[in-house]
């Protein structure tokens, strides 16, 4: 049988002094720590993926309806519509999960009127024949900025946790 190697010290290693390591420095690495968000980032978060939701049920609802085969004939055949139908599919999940969480209604209507007010622009600019179709990434964009500067607005509602 063999017999198990112990380490030994070499002359050269007992020579060299060791190190002095930081307390901080020493400490193992924690084992699942996790990094949690803010309760603001997780709450424009959750109404993100809200927002998602809406629009891509929205999305499928609509094309089934009108019988096309991508959101791009829909946005030229029917732009006020699509940006109306994204309006509402986007505010209402968003309503929904907040008044779930217990924001409160009145927290709900302004995001609500957050989703909504930006669409005018959009509407105009296809009412006024100034584009054929309608722009619903650049509404989206919009809408995602008007609810960060709502919630920057209100940040002492929406930086508590639920």
């Amino acid at each position: 049988m063999t017999q198990p190697r112990t380490p030994t010290e070499t002359p050269a290693a007992a020579a060299v002094p060791a190190q002095q390591v930081d307390p901080p420095q020493a400490r193992p690495p924690q084992v699942g720590h996790k990094r949690h968000l803010s309760p603001f980032w997780r709450h424009f978060l959750e109404m993100l993926a809200a927002m998602a939701v809406g629009m891509i049920a929205t999305g499928a609802i609509f094309l089934s309806i009108v019988g096309l085969k991508t959101w791009d004939e829909v946005t030229i055949q029917y732009p006020t519509q699509a940006l109306l139908a994204m309006a509402a599919g986007m505010s209402i999940p968003m309503a929904a999960w907040m008044l779930h969480r217990g924001m409160g209604r009145r927290n709900a209507y302004e995001m609500a009127a957050a989703m909504i007010l930006p669409v005018l622009p959009f509407l105009c600019l296809v009412w006024f024949d100034l584009t054929k179709s309608a722009w619903c990434g650049a509404y989206c964009a919009a809408t995602i900025v008007a609810m960060l500067a709502l919630m920057r607005y209100r940040r002492s509602t929406y930086s508590m946790a639920m």
